[in-house]
């Protein structure tokens, strides 16, 4: 939590859809907040970070898609269905032919081996959750994550996110930069709660296989490069604010 002068702790609180094995700017997200709450009432989008990403192997950047039932156009992420319960073995095997020679490939391979072979759920947003919980767990982030249908949702982009700060007791919002496009940031002043918005560049370029450096793929990537020097490539941990909670 953040400081007043007065010394009282102030609440962050950030808003986001699952995604499936995100990149490392997701996790700082994360990271930089007390709760992070997973959207999944929002649609689900086809051919969106849902339910892929990509890693990088020794002939370029693959997609890992998980195999979804494709239902009405509002079709909700929480309610979307895997298609194939194959999919796990097909990624793990992905994963680890194409880290193998990474560095720290032998310090997680028992950990993702059973992460990924384990997984049974039948809906998207439960392997979603599955996956970011056991990486926030490796990085050491203790940020609380929650579900958008523990809570109440009202109508109006930006009316839902100020309630949802009031209903968790937040006094601070962080921002996605994509949102700029839709908030209304003067519900944010109306309601005396501050606005932040995530910065996601500067990052620092780490070991990394398979040619030129590429920075938007899978936080697998830098896990598995960098093994416990992770954290340093992460701007939730420079700012010692690696969920606060």
């Amino acid at each position: 939590m953040f400081q007043t002068a007065a010394g009282q702790d102030r609440k962050t609180l950030a808003i986001l859809q699952s995604n499936y094995i995100p990149w490392k700017g997701y996790f700082d997200l994360i990271g930089l907040s007390d709760e992070f709450i997973l959207f999944d009432d929002a649609q689900f989008t086809k051919n969106d970070w849902r339910n892929r990403n990509q890693i990088k192997t020794q002939n370029g950047l693959q997609w890992l898609t998980i195999p979804v039932q494709h239902g009405s156009l509002s079709q909700k992420i929480k309610d979307t269905k895997v298609a194939d319960l194959r999919w796990p073995r097909k990624h793990w095997n992905a994963v680890s032919g194409s880290y193998a020679r990474a560095a720290h490939f032998s310090d997680y391979r028992q950990q993702l081996e059973e992460l990924f072979l384990g997984c049974e759920e039948e809906y998207l947003s439960r392997v979603n959750y599955r996956f970011l919980t056991a990486l926030c767990a490796m990085l050491g982030i203790r940020t609380k994550i929650s579900w958008s249908m523990d809570y109440e949702l009202l109508e109006g982009k930006t009316e839902r996110l100020v309630d949802l700060c009031r209903q968790t007791g937040s006094q601070i919002y962080l921002s996605g930069p994509a949102a700029r496009d839709y908030i209304q940031e003067e519900l944010f002043r109306e309601a005396g709660i501050e606005l932040r918005w995530m910065d996601y560049s500067g990052y620092p370029e780490y070991r990394q296989l398979h040619g030129p450096f590429v920075h938007g793929v899978s936080v697998l990537d830098l896990l598995l490069n960098m093994g416990p020097e992770a954290p340093r490539c992460l701007k939730c941990f420079a700012t010692g604010s690696e969920g606060r909670s």
